[in-house]
């Protein structure tokens, strides 16, 4: 099978779904530009034309509210916010609406609406082009959330929200985009709430998400050096959550540590810990232990940056925590 890098998948699904479906179109800010979207979307609009591939002006709000328009009356518009932290200024058309309006028409009306936001952490951004807020969407019933961690997922997850029918919130993260990895040809879908186990193991459930799968899978390489044997499993998607593997896992080992490059209050982590808790709390042997960011914002120093961050060594350090 070749071989795509994590931006480059993303691009191949963008151009196959244009090209397989009328109905597809790309809006938002910097579509065209590689500062934005890096190779992501490169040449979409020479390929498909810029009446399906719309650099919009800096309106947030209007971009995806006009999108959200468009899928309710049959269109399937994929939304590009090149940074996560300015998509809160189209928290509303998102929350408010897109979430809502199937619920409000009982079903009689379908909110086909992908929108694509990008974490675009490090390289001394500071506290505004930093932050992974999935969190706060994945909070709210009607939306779905995908987080994918390889190349052969991004491709998948795109054309599964594409074709879902619902309003799907896509998040991918920069720091991914040149990971490599096998992507098949053709359109093909990986399912909405399916997490993948990608390494298993008997002493330690470790369940990451996005860039700290990433992170997880160096973590556990070294900790079958020392003789620790961890069961990786790869999120994929945060909102539904596949309660039924992780369970599954926890049972198994009776150990958990969880891993997820946001903020540690009332975060993802924090909502799959909750969970185990009170569903399987007899099969756990030990604390649950988190891997996240620190409560406090991004910062603009690059020293600063090397603590803040979490990654592959703090993953190592609360797995043998969590074996003592």
């Amino acid at each position: 099978m070749r071989q795509l890098t994590y931006a480059k998948a993303i691009r191949e699904a963008h151009a196959q779904l244009l090209a397989a479906d009328p109905r597809v179109f790309l809006i938002g800010q910097g579509v065209r530009n590689p500062w934005y979207a890096g190779t992501s979307l490169q040449d979409l609009d020479k390929e498909f034309g810029k009446d399906r591939v719309i650099d919009s002006p800096v309106s947030e709000n209007a971009t995806t509210g006009a999108a959200i328009g468009a899928a309710i009356t049959g269109m399937r518009p994929i939304v590009f916010h090149p940074r996560m932290d300015f998509m809160l200024l189209a928290a509303d058309p998102i929350m408010n609406q897109a979430a809502n309006w199937s619920y409000l028409f009982a079903g009689q009306v379908s909110v086909p609406v992908v929108i694509r936001a990008v974490i675009n952490r490090g390289g001394e951004q500071g506290a505004q082009h930093s932050q992974a807020v999935q969190a706060l969407f994945a909070h709210v019933p009607g939306l779905k959330v995908v987080m994918p961690a390889t190349p052969h997922d991004a491709k998948g997850l795109l054309i599964a929200a594409v074709q879902d029918g619902n309003p799907v919130l896509y998040i991918d993260d920069r720091w991914l985009y040149e990971v490599e990895g096998d992507v098949p040809d053709g359109l093909y879908e990986v399912p909405i709430g399916s997490a993948a186990i990608r390494r298993s193991g008997k002493d330690v459930t470790l369940v990451a998400t996005s860039y700290m799968a990433a992170e997880a899978a160096k973590a556990v390489e070294m900790l079958a050096q020392r003789g620790i044997d961890v069961e990786l499993i790869d999120l994929r998607s945060i909102k539904p959550w596949d309660r039924n593997l992780v369970y599954s896992s926890v049972g198994k080992t009776g150990r958990l540590v969880i891993a997820d490059a946001a903020w540690m209050s009332g975060g993802i982590a924090a909502e799959i810990a909750a969970s185990v808790v009170g569903e399987i709390f007899h099969a756990l042997k030990a604390p649950i232990a988190r891997v996240c960011l620190p409560d406090a914002p991004a910062p603009t120093s690059f020293v600063l940056e090397q603590a803040y961050y979490v990654g592959a060594e703090q993953i190592v350090f609360a797995v043998e925590k969590v074996l003592l």
